[in-house]
């Protein structure tokens, strides 16, 4: 696990909530989308080979689109950043028991600071930051 991958988690986290409020307000702003006519061609009922016209009602599709291009982007971001949360939480979960991964349990998933979690183990905030070095290079 590399630490730029560890010191993104907590900022992934932030950012993973933001994305959830902002794809709310998008899906609502989809429902709310004007509904204009449209005409679209069918084949007929009774003879498939007839071509119909019919009026349908549909949301406006420049807006529609728009905003369907935002959801998928913010979607696609979305993605990213649960699996970037999954591999650093499986990375710590995976480790045996121990000092090192109380601390970046602590560290990483429970948003303490190093100093914090130094306190709170009874150690200095030198080697909290050396044991999350340690386990930097490993993979």
């Amino acid at each position: 696990m590399d630490r730029k991958r560890l010191n993104r988690h907590k900022s992934n986290k932030r950012e993973l909530a933001l994305l959830e409020r902002q794809l709310d307000r998008l899906y609502e702003r989809l429902e709310n989308v004007e509904t204009v006519s449209g005409k679209v061609t069918k084949s007929g009922d009774d003879f498939p080979y007839i071509e119909e016209h019919v009026t349908v009602q549909m949301a406006e599709p420049k807006a529609a689109t728009a905003i369907k291009d935002q959801i998928r982007v913010k979607e696609d971001r979305q993605k990213v950043l649960w699996s970037e949360i999954e591999q650093v939480e499986s990375f710590i979960g995976a480790l045996p028991d121990g000092i090192e991964k109380r601390v970046l349990e602590m560290v990483h998933l429970d948003d303490m600071t190093q100093r914090d979690a130094a306190e709170a183990i009874g150690y200095s905030c030198g080697r909290i930051s050396q044991i999350i070095a340690s386990l930097c290079g490993k993979d």
